[in-house]
C-alpha cells in the first residue's frame, strides 16, 4: 500500500487536510517526518517539494537555517475548491442550465491543450464532441479562471444554455461520462472502507489504536477519497442513476473521517509544534468541518 502512495500526491493531501488549517506553512523537517509514516524518504520528499514549487503550488522562505514551504494563492485556491468537493455531501440544486465551453488552440500551443483538458476534467466538465465541453450548472468562475491561467481569451467561447433535445439530458451524461465505471470505483471504496471503519472504530473505542496509526489511516482515507475528484464530475441528483453509490461513499467517508479525526490531529500537532508555530485557524474544528456541518448524507 505504501509504495502506491505517490510522494507528491501525499504532500498535497497533507496540505489539504492539515497544513492549510495551520497557516498553510510547514518546516521541511516536519514534512519529512510526516512522510516517514508512509514510507517516503527525505530525498523523495525534497524532490516532490521542488517539483511542486516549480509548478507554482508552493513557495519557500528561510528562517535561520530552516526552510518553510507555504501555499501560493493558486495552491490555496485549489485546496479550497477541492475541500468543497470532498466535504460537501450533497450536490447543489440544479437549475437545468448547462455551461458549454469550446476552444480552437493553435498547434504550436498544443501543450496548453493537454493541460486545459486535465483542468476541465478536474472541474467536472465532460467532452461531448471534439473540443466541445459541457458541465451542468453555471461554471463561469471556473471557465474565467482557466482562461486567465492559460491566457487563451482569443481561442475560446463559452455559453450557458438549456438542452432542448431530441432526448433527455441523461443522454448527454451517457455520452460525456462513464457513470457505470465511476460507480464501480465507489463500490470498491465502500467495500474496502466500510470494513476498515468498523474495525478501527472498535479499536479506537477500546484504546487499542495509537494517535500515529489514526493519523496514517485518516490521511490514507482522504488520499483515496480525493481521487474521486478526478473521475466524478459531481453531477446534480437529477442526472444520476437510481443505483448511484456516491452518496453512500460520502456518508461512509464522513463517518470514518470523524472517528479518526481527534487522535489523528493530536499526532499531527505533536509533530508539527516541534519546528513550527502552532498557528491554528480559529474557524477550524476537526470534528465538525465547516463544509460538512450543514450537510447530511442522503438516506
Amino acid at each position: 500500500m505504501q509504495n502506491s502512495l505517490n510522494t507528491r500526491s501525499m504532500i498535497f493531501t497533507l496540505y489539504g487536510d492539515y497544513i492549510r488549517h495551520y497557516g498553510s506553512e510547514i518546516w521541511i523537517g516536519s514534512l519529512i517526518r510526516f512522510l516517514e509514516e508512509f514510507g517516503h524518504n527525505e530525498q523523495a520528499v525534497r524532490a516532490a517539494i521542488s517539483r511542486m514549487s516549480k509548478q507554482g503550488w508552493i513557495e519557500s522562505r528561510k528562517q535561520g537555517n530552516k526552510s518553510y514551504y507555504f501555499l501560493t494563492p493558486r495552491g490555496q485556491k485549489r485546496m479550497d475548491e477541492a475541500a468543497k468537493r470532498i466535504f460537501k455531501l450533497q450536490p447543489e440544486k440544479w437549475s437545468g442550465d448547462w455551461t458549454m465551453f469550446t476552444y480552437t488552440i493553435p498547434e504550436e500551443q498544443r501543450s496548453i491543450r493537454d493541460e486545459l483538458r486535465k483542468e476541465l476534467v478536474w472541474s467536472g466538465f465532460g467532452l461531448l464532441t471534439n473540443s466541445f465541453w459541457i458541465s451542468p450548472g453555471n461554471q463561469e468562475n471556473q471557465i474565467t479562471a482557466v482562461i486567465e491561467k492559460y491566457d487563451i481569451r482569443n481561442y475560446v467561447h463559452y455559453f450557458t444554455a438549456q438542452y432542448k433535445g431530441p432526448d433527455e439530458s441523461t443522454r448527454l451524461v451517457r455520452e460525456c461520462w462513464n457513470l457505470e465505471e465511476i460507480n464501480e470505483r465507489y463500490e470498491e471504496f465502500i467495500k474496502t472502507y466500510s470494513q476498515k471503519y468498523v474495525i478501527d472504530k472498535n479499536k479506537i473505542e477500546k484504546g487499542e489504536m495509537s494517535d500515529g496509526e489514526c493519523f496514517v489511516e485518516r490521511t490514507k482515507l482522504v488520499h483515496e477519497y480525493r481521487k474521486f475528484l478526478f473521475i466524478d464530475p459531481g453531477l446534480p441528483q437529477e442526472l444520476l442513476p437510481s443505483d448511484w453509490l456516491g452518496d453512500h461513499a460520502a456518508s461512509l467517508f464522513s463517518d470514518y473521517y470523524k472517528a479518526l479525526a481527534l487522535p489523528a490531529n493530536r499526532f499531527f500537532e505533536s509533530i508539527y509544534r516541534e519546528g513550527n508555530e502552532l498557528n491554528k485557524a480559529i474557524s477550524y474544528n476537526v470534528l465538525e468541518h465547516p463544509l460538512m456541518a450543514n450537510s447530511e448524507p442522503n438516506s
